[in-house]
Parts: C-alpha cells; structure tokens; sequence
C-alpha cells in the first residue's frame, strides 16, 4: 500500500489504467460531497460489501478515506 497524490491519481486514470476509486464515508457524507466516479464504501459495512464493489480484481484500489476529526 502507498500513498498517493493527486497528480499521480489523475495521470493514473488519464492513462486509462483500471483504477477503482473508493470512498470510505458514512452514507450521508457521500450523498453530500463525492469524489466523481467514486463509490462509497460506508466504514461499517467494509467487509460485507467490499467483495462486491471490487470485481475486477486487477485494478488498482484508490482508497480515499476521511473522518470527523470533531
């Protein structure tokens, strides 16, 4: 796993290279404000619901993952 920036993540999909971009947020939170062509992944349900948002198992996996620091 690395760290990436958004430069990097921008190249990657301006290449066309298979990129899942994940958000991991409270469902409210993503109705509010997304990432375009993200999917939400709820931090509750990660382990139920990850096998089915992620089947093209050789793309790579743009985690973006943001928390109320409050």
């Amino acid at each position: 796993m690395a760290n990436i920036g958004r430069d990097e993540l921008q190249k990657t999909m301006d290449r066309g290279d298979p990129v899942v971009l994940l958000e991991v947020l409270a469902p409210q939170y993503y109705r509010h404000s997304h990432l375009p062509g993200a999917l939400n992944l709820p931090p509750a349900k990660v382990a139920e619901m990850a096998p089915e948002l992620l089947p093209d198992k050789e793309a790579e996996i743009v985690l973006f993952y943001c928390w109320d620091a409050a």
